[in-house]
């Protein structure tokens, strides 16, 4: 609940501290005397629109800040603490407002966005009048509001769980459908690819393997060539050996005339004829093993410029092909398996879109028995209000193509504030006065359902006055047996109802030229509550019949006149 209520430098008001309690609280005054000003401020800290000509005239800014009492588990704290805000104690909310326009917020005195600090005040306060623009009217809410009074909470989070396993299944399919059609467009030449690739059967550091080999047989054939010619000069037609030979068989014929000449000579040729002969067995041996295969090399040659070609057709490096080759061969299989996966998707689909249908229908079938309760229970408040002959319509318009997180249903509030009129929208067909009672009415029968720990009703019994005003007065005060209730109110019957009353006032301040009007609030008690009811019910001149009338209105209301 409210707890604080300060405001600075808002417009007539100079300086404000009001504490609320629980149950309901009034606020009465003349008119102009500065209640909506109140309101405006108290919107201000709730996060409501902001506008430099709210600071009192000659201040640089004003402020306006609401301290709330809210159990440790309120919404409105986790939201808090969603944007990280140290929720213990009080939750204050408290709002900037600078003559040139700038404007700043803050929850427990950590700064955060306009946006946020209106999120957290909806959670905490709604503002209910005869301007829509600060109440809980807006058909989007209304759907809601029926699942609430119907306690449908857990099968409207069904629905909206089913939805999104509905959604989530529509994009599986659709994914997989993208993907089949993109492996279908490729498929011809991955089929080709993977035969081709297949055949050709390429393995990782082949072409670095091929290459040695090449370039060793390439260079084993110019070994050869310069063996061969060396064993020509050594051992073959052109060998020295036989020359050799028969010089050495001449000398030894003249060994034994000249023995120390020719001997000599004898020997040295017989090492040169074995030297040459040795040489000439170890180019032989050495021709013998570097010959080579011409055809072994041609294969390793194409081999190799197969490997390459494939490279550049595949704008891959060699290596690369065998992992292409397996990638290509795996994205075959996923392309088949994947036209076999479109079946389990779609069955998925199926059966999801048949879940979400099922719930959704059952969630609309227990939307119309809700929303008939409670249009029944909204009818019964309106007599006492002066509307015995309007209708409170909950219209639910199902539409299945319409399928989203809410189901089928768009759930709005309607009335008919006449018979024989055409019904409509509340906020079209009713006028302020009746769409303030309205709201009221829906508040009441909707109170045990849950609501704001906080209720403003901002001069809802405008025009109205008698057992109607006293019929308001009897439901506000039933009301905040459940919340908390604030009224602006001009009805005495609602005045006297109320636990805490305020009076609303414009006085002087300052002399001279500093004089200035500023707006006062007052908390009444006995005798000066009894006063200002009698003002109420009187006027300007209040006579001793009009205090006799506030007194009977206190005694009514259980309280001391």
């Amino acid at each position: 609940m409210l707890a604080q209520l300060s405001i600075r430098d808002i417009v007539l008001i100079d300086r404000l501290d009001l504490g609320f309690h629980e149950g309901l609280s009034v606020l009465t005054g003349e008119t102009g005397a500065g209640k909506s000003i109140l309101l405006d401020g108290f919107a201000l800290a709730l996060g409501g629109r902001g506008d430099g000509s709210l600071v009192r005239h000659g201040e640089a800014q004003g402020q306006v800040s609401a301290v709330f009492d809210l159990p440790l588990t309120h919404p409105a704290r986790k939201l808090a603490q969603a944007q990280e805000i140290d929720t213990d104690g009080d939750l204050i909310l408290r709002r900037v407002q600078y003559a040139d326009g700038r404007t700043r917020a803050f929850i427990n005195d950590q700064p955060v966005s306009v946006q946020i600090l209106r999120m957290v005040g909806a959670a905490i306060v709604e503002i209910h009048g005869q301007h829509d623009d600060r109440a809980l009217t807006d058909p989007a809410q209304h759907r809601t509001i029926l699942d609430g009074f119907g306690a449908l909470e857990a099968q409207a989070e069904a629905v909206a769980g089913a939805s999104e396993t509905l959604k989530r299944a529509r994009q599986a399919l659709q994914s997989q459908r993208l993907r089949v059609e993109a492996a279908r467009k490729e498929a011809d030449f991955l089929r080709h690819a993977v035969e081709e690739l297949g055949k050709l059967a390429p393995q990782t550091g082949e072409e670095d393997a091929l290459a040695a080999t090449r370039q060793g047989m390439m260079q084993a054939e110019k070994v050869a060539r310069d063996l061969n010619e060396a064993y020509e000069a050594v051992g073959g037609q052109s060998s020295a050996i036989p020359t050799l030979a028969a010089v050495l068989r001449r000398l030894e014929r003249r060994a034994g005339q000249a023995p120390e000449l020719v001997d000599p000579s004898i020997a040295a040729l017989n090492t040169a004829i074995v030297a040459l002969e040795e040489a000439g067995e170890a180019l032989a041996a050495a021709t013998r093993a570097a010959e080579y295969d011409p055809r072994e090399q041609e294969r390793i040659e194409e081999r190799l410029f197969a490997l390459r070609a494939a490279g550049r057709k595949y704008d891959v490096p060699v290596d690369g092909l065998s992992v292409l080759a397996a990638t290509m061969a795996s994205d075959l299989t996923a392309l088949d398996e994947s036209e076999s996966s479109l079946s389990r998707l779609e069955a998925e689909l199926s059966e999801a879109e048949a879940a979400f249908v099922a719930l959704a229908e059952a969630l609309s079938q227990a939307r119309q028995g809700a929303a008939a309760r409670l249009d029944a229970a909204v009818k019964a408040e309106l007599p006492p209000l002066k509307l015995e002959r309007a209708r409170f319509i909950t219209r639910i318009d199902s539409d299945e193509n319409a399928r989203g997180p809410e189901g089928f249903d768009k759930v709005e509030f309607w009335v008919e504030t006449n018979p024989g009129t055409r019904p409509g929208p509340m906020m079209k067909v009713a006028s302020g006065g009746e769409l303030s009672r309205f709201m009221l009415a829906l508040k009441v029968v909707l109170a045990e359902r849950g609501s704001a720990p906080t209720l403003v009703f901002d001069e809802i019994d405008t025009g109205v006055g008698g057992a109607v005003a006293d019929a308001i007065g009897e439901r506000l005060a039933r009301l905040a047996g459940q919340v908390q209730v604030i009224s602006v109110t001009h009805a005495p019957q609602v005045a006297a109802k109320a636990a805490q009353h305020f009076l609303i006032a414009k006085s002087a301040a300052g002399e001279g030229e500093a004089s200035r009007t500023v707006t006062r609030v007052t908390a009444l008690e006995d005798q000066a509550r009894r006063e200002e009811i009698a003002r109420m019910l009187a006027g300007a001149s209040i006579t001793e019949e009009a205090r006799a009338a506030a007194g009977r209105l206190l005694q009514a209301a259980g309280l001391r006149g």
